[in-house]
C-alpha cells in the first residue's frame, strides 16, 4: 500500500477568488468547511486570464509563451495556440509514481482532446464517450428542455446575435452538465477509495462561466433586492485604455436591477457548485481518507460582474479577473489559515509535485509554494510578487500584469499602461502610470517586468528594441543598470 497523498483537484470556470471573504453574500458552506481546515490563498492569481493559457499553464508549470497557447484553442485556425507537447505535464509524473489518474468535466488545455498522452488514464472530459454516455443515462433519449423563471437577452449594439446573458433554469443542478461531470467523478471515487494505489480525480465544471445559468432552489436563497453592486460598478473608465470603454457600451442598457439579478444567478451557480463539490469532498471524508487526500478548490479566472461597467473577462486586467479562489487542505496542512501570499495558478504544477514527493518539473515561470501550507505565516513574506500574460482574444493585444506587494502595474502594448497602489486603491479607479510623483515607481515595476520576461526566455517582447515598438516606459536594457 502506497503512503503517498491522494488528490482531489475541484476546479470551476470564471469564478471571483472573492466570493470566498467572510462577508461576502456568496454562500459556499462545503468550501468554507474546506477553508476551516486548510489554508486559503486570498492573492491567488492565474498566469492569463481566459480559459486555455490559463489551464495549459496549470498542466506545465510554464507561462503562455513558453507552452504555446496563447488564446482559447476554437477561437483561433488548428495551427494556431497549439501546446508544446516536449513539456511535461505534472498528471505524467502522478502516473509514472503510480497514481490512479481520472480527469472530467471540462478540458480545454489543447485539441486532440486525448488525455492519456498528458498522465490522464480515465478520460470524462465533456464530450468523451465516457461523459456522453452517461449524459444519455441521466437524460435519457430525449433530454429534458429547460424553461426560465427569469432570462435577461443581450441584444446590444445592433447587428450582434441575440443570446442569453443570465437566467433561472427549472432544471436542477444534476439534470445539467455540471451532474453529469460530478456523477463521472463519484463513480470513479467509488472505485478508488477501496484500492491500495493512491489516486488523482480532476473535476472541472464550466460553471459559474457566463451565460449566468442558476436552478430556482439556488436562486432562491438570494434577496435580490438586498445585493449590493460593486463599488466600481459606474466607473467612466478615465485614463484607462478606450478599449475598456468600448467594451462597456455592451451592457450600457443594464438598469441597476438587472445587474442585481445577473450578481444572484452568478451566486446561485457558485452556490450550486458548492453543493456538487460537497458531495465528492463528504465522499473521502466518510470513506476515511480526508487525512490523506489533498483537495484543491480553484479557477481558471475570475470574471468583471459589473465591477467598472463590464462583465466577462478579456478587456481589462481588473483584479475581478485576476483574483481566483484557492483553497488547500490535506496532509501538513495548516488549519483555518487565510494568506496573504501571491502564487499563481501554475505555480500549483511544482507544489503539487513537491506536496506528493514526485520528480518535479523545474521551469523558471514557476515555483512551488509547498512551505506556505505548512506555515503560512513565516513564509508568507517570500511570496509578495506575481506575473501574468495576455494575448486577447479574436481580437490580438498584449498585456503583461505585474504585482509587487501593494503595488500593480499593467503593460498594455496596444494603450497606455496602468499603475495602481491596491492598499489604498483596491478597486482600481486611479490610474497612476501618469502621474510624475510616481515616474520612479513606475520604472522600478516596469523594470521587474523586463526581468521576468528575460528570465522567462520572452524573446520576442524583450527584443522589442524596434523604434516604434518602443511603448514601454522604459525599455528592457535598464536591466543592464542594476
Amino acid at each position: 500500500m502506497s503512503n503517498k497523498p491522494n488528490i482531489l483537484f475541484l476546479m470551476t470556470d470564471q469564478m471571483q477568488g472573492r466570493v470566498l471573504d467572510p462577508e461576502h453574500p456568496c454562500q459556499t458552506p462545503n468550501i468554507d468547511h474546506l477553508i476551516q481546515g486548510g489554508v486559503r490563498f486570498q492573492n491567488a492569481y492565474p498566469a492569463n486570464a481566459v480559459c486555455s493559457p490559463s489551464r495549459a499553464s496549470l498542466m506545465t508549470g510554464l507561462l503562455p509563451h513558453n507552452h504555446g497557447v496563447l488564446t482559447v484553442t476554437h477561437t483561433v485556425d488548428s495551427d494556431q495556440s497549439c501546446l508544446r507537447t516536449e513539456h511535461p505535464h505534472w498528471a505524467q509524473r502522478l502516473e509514472i509514481a503510480g497514481y490512479k489518474t481520472g480527469y472530467f468535466g471540462k478540458w480545454h488545455v489543447e485539441r486532440s482532446n486525448q488525455l492519456e498522452q498528458f498522465g490522464w488514464q480515465i478520460n470524462g472530459i465533456n464530450g468523451s464517450e465516457l461523459w456522453k454516455q452517461r449524459q444519455k443515462e441521466t437524460l435519457g433519449d430525449n433530454p429534458p428542455q429547460q424553461t426560465f423563471s427569469l432570462q435577461r437577452n443581450l441584444d446590444n449594439p445592433p447587428g450582434y446575435r441575440q443570446s442569453i446573458f443570465y437566467g433561472v433554469t427549472d432544471l436542477p443542478p444534476e439534470k445539467r452538465n455540471m451532474g453529469v461531470t460530478v456523477s463521472l467523478a463519484e463513480d470513479f471515487l467509488q472505485q478508488a477509495l477501496t484500492a491500495d494505489d493512491p489516486w488523482c480525480c480532476f473535476v472541472s465544471l464550466q460553471e459559474p462561466h457566463d451565460p449566468f445559468i442558476s436552478g430556482q432552489s439556488a436562486f432562491d436563497l438570494y434577496e435580490v433586492d438586498e445585493i449590493t453592486l460593486p463599488p466600481n460598478a459606474g466607473d467612466d473608465l478615465k485614463g484607462r485604455p478606450g478599449i475598456y470603454r468600448k467594451a462597456a457600451r455592451v451592457w450600457r442598457t443594464f438598469t441597476d436591477q438587472e445587474r442585481r439579478e445577473a450578481a444572484a444567478c452568478y451566486y446561485a451557480s457558485i452556490t450550486e457548485i458548492d453543493q456538487l463539490f460537497g458531495q465528492l469532498i463528504d465522499l473521502v471524508e466518510t470513506n476515511g481518507k480526508s487525512e490523506n487526500t489533498i483537495i484543491i478548490i480553484t479557477s481558471d479566472h475570475g470574471e468583471l460582474l459589473g465591477a467598472h461597467g463590464l462583465y466577462c473577462k478579456n478587456f481589462s486586467a481588473a483584479e475581478e479577473i485576476y483574483n481566483i479562489p484557492l483553497v488547500i487542505s490535506g496532509p501538513g496542512c495548516a488549519r483555518g489559515i487565510t494568506t496573504d501570499a501571491r502564487v499563481g495558478l501554475h505555480d500549483l504544477c511544482p507544489s503539487l509535485l513537491e506536496l506528493v514527493d514526485c520528480d518535479p518539473i523545474d521551469v523558471p515561470d514557476s515555483r512551488s509554494f509547498a512551505s506556505i501550507l505548512s506555515d503560512p505565516k513565516s513564509r508568507e513574506h517570500q511570496f509578495t510578487t506575481g506575473f501574468a500574460e495576455y494575448y486577447g482574444g479574436r481580437m490580438i493585444l498584449t498585456q503583461r500584469v505585474i504585482w509587487n506587494g501593494s503595488w500593480k502595474l499593467v503593460f498594455n502594448g496596444f494603450d497606455f499602461d496602468e499603475l495602481y497602489n491596491l492598499d489604498e486603491d483596491p478597486h482600481e479607479m486611479t490610474n497612476l502610470a501618469e502621474d510624475p510623483a510616481h515616474q520612479e515607481q513606475l520604472k522600478q515595476i516596469t523594470s521587474q517586468m523586463w526581468q521576468m520576461v528575460n528570465e522567462t526566455n520572452d524573446h520576442s517582447l524583450f527584443n522589442s528594441q524596434y523604434p516604434i515598438l518602443r511603448v514601454a516606459s522604459v525599455g528592457p536594457l535598464v536591466l543592464n543598470e542594476k
